[in-house]
């Protein structure tokens, strides 16, 4: 059990955490009937749900813009080398309709 005035238990750590104080948000009115469905399903006001879920979204672009930073330096330098689109699904499919036949669905 968390104690009253506790801080929050994070599932991840957020890479960086800025606080901005007095941001209004605006929501599509099903975005924020689901927002106060969720926080009063849960107990939590929808200021920390709001925060929790930007925090976890920042995090993800962060890691997502440094996955592809790193793949842009491997194809610059040359350890990685492009692949055309349309040439590997065209040998997916063949070999994809052999596992189909090995294995049909049920």
């Amino acid at each position: 059990m968390v104690a009253l005035g506790a801080p929050p238990i994070l599932l991840t750590q957020p890479q960086r955490l800025f606080t901005l104080t007095n941001m209004d948000v605006h929501f599509k009115p099903e975005t924020e009937s689901r927002l106060n469905e969720l926080a009063s399903k849960s107990g939590r006001p929808t200021d920390d749900l709001v925060e929790d879920a930007m925090a976890g979204y920042l995090a993800e672009v962060v890691e997502l813009r440094n996955t592809l930073d790193s793949r842009y330096d491997e194809m610059k330098s040359g350890r990685a080398k492009p692949i055309d689109g349309e040439a590997f699904f065209e040998d997916l499919r063949p070999r994809e309709d052999q596992l189909l036949k090995q294995h049909p669905p049920k």
